[in-house]
């Protein structure tokens, strides 16, 4: 119509179709439904660490199938906002401040160290911001008093680890342990929950802790102070970096001073193999898992490799890094995802709500039936426990015991 109206000189026809189109996008705009948040607090910025990155690979390949399904609330799309805490409580703190203030954020996916979050459990009572652990061990972490809680995990806690650990060791005759731990709240919650599980090992015998620092530089000390005091094997709660320090150290020692090591499941969060190098192949380290792409389903390990692949440069297992990050994370949102349907909003009380009333799902890591309840705020427990070795090439697997 525009061409054959002498009304309209070439300038005035260009503006007039320019203004058409901008209202038909605006309509577009104002029609497409608003995106439903997820936001994630942990440690993408410290140096070595793949944590932080497992668990936003396993969020991200959910939400890459929910939103091919429709989305939640009838058709809206999850959305991920990131925030790095760099491992510094002060950081997690701001972060969840300025994720509370977010519209149509629903909840917070966390990272994992556990200090970090212990550091922010009073900003989450403030603000009742729906918190999800996919990593974070410490038990306070659910165990904080909130009346409502809001602090969901889809993890392993402390108060599992250390029985597990020690379990292990006496089944293998290794009955005089001693324990290595950082000196932070996630070390002094894994001493509490050894102490406990002695008390249940009559035979077993605690024969000291030694405590180290973050970033201390060298572990030996700490490690000949207990295999003096007749430590059979060291019970180990350590990060990637420390770990990888002792590994060496204790690789370097003459082969009758090479005591085992049952480690936390921290050393997963980070390059700890290639920073171990060969000396991992010369210690006997085990680390504790709640899970491993080699023993799951192989129907559900196919769909997430199809997932990831589209979100991700992984394309078989062995490219997947901390591989619990990923695994709980992907499970931990699509049960977030049922549980926002199930409460028809964003409206972060009802979805707190809304979790504890779940069916039974059936998801990568276990069939969960159901995953959380009134009053129980975990969604796995020891029958989900296994332990693992490193490859030489660096893959972790489960191990015969």
């Amino acid at each position: 119509m525009f061409a054959s109206d002498p009304v309209f000189p070439p300038r005035r026809r260009f503006i007039a179709a320019a203004l058409s189109l901008s209202g038909l996008l605006s309509t577009a705009r104002a029609a497409a439904p608003r995106p439903v948040r997820l936001g994630v607090d942990a440690e993408f910025g410290l140096d070595n660490s793949t944590s932080a990155q497992a668990i936003e690979l396993g969020m991200r390949a959910a939400i890459a199938e929910i939103n091919a399904a429709g989305g939640v609330l009838r058709g809206r799309p999850l959305q991920m906002v990131t925030k790095d805490h760099r491992s510094i409580p002060a950081r997690g703190i701001r972060n969840i401040q300025e994720f509370a203030a977010m519209p149509d954020l629903v909840a917070v996916f966390g990272g994992r160290f556990s200090p970090v979050i212990i550091e922010e459990l009073p900003t989450l009572r403030e603000t009742h911001l729906l918190f999800m652990a996919p990593w974070s061990s410490a038990d306070i972490i659910v165990d904080n008093n909130m009346r409502p809680n809001y602090v969901y995990r889809l993890s392993l806690r402390d108060s599992l680890a250390m029985p597990k650990l020690l379990q292990t060791a006496h089944r293998r005759g290794l009955d005089r342990i001693g324990l290595l731990l950082t000196n932070t709240s996630w070390g002094r919650s894994n001493a509490q929950a050894a102490t406990r599980a002695a008390e249940k090992l009559p035979a077993l015998k605690l024969v000291g802790t030694s405590w180290y620092n973050w970033r201390d530089t060298s572990l030996v000390d700490n490690y000949q102070h207990l295999r003096a005091a007749g430590a059979q094997a060291i019970v180990l709660v350590a990060n990637d970096d420390e770990a990888a320090i002792l590994v060496r150290e204790v690789a370097a020692l003459p082969q009758a001073q090479r005591l085992p090591i049952l480690s936390h499941w921290g050393v997963t969060g980070g390059d700890f193999a290639t920073l171990a190098g060969p000396a991992l192949q010369q210690v006997d380290l085990t680390v504790i898992q709640t899970f491993s792409f080699f023993r799951a389903d192989p129907a559900r390990v196919q769909r997430f490799l199809a997932s990831a692949a589209q979100v991700s440069k992984v394309r078989r297992i062995e490219d997947i890094k901390s591989p619990v990050g990923a695994a709980q994370a992907y499970d931990l949102t699509h049960l977030l995802a049922l549980a926002i349907d199930r409460a028809g909003s964003t409206d972060r009380k009802a979805v707190r709500d809304a979790l504890e009333h779940l069916g039974t799902y059936r998801g990568l890591v276990k069939t969960y039936a159901p995953p959380f309840a009134p009053g129980r705020h975990e969604a796995l427990g020891a029958d989900e426990l296994l332990l693992a070795r490193y490859r030489a090439d660096g893959v972790l697997v489960p191990a015969g015991d």
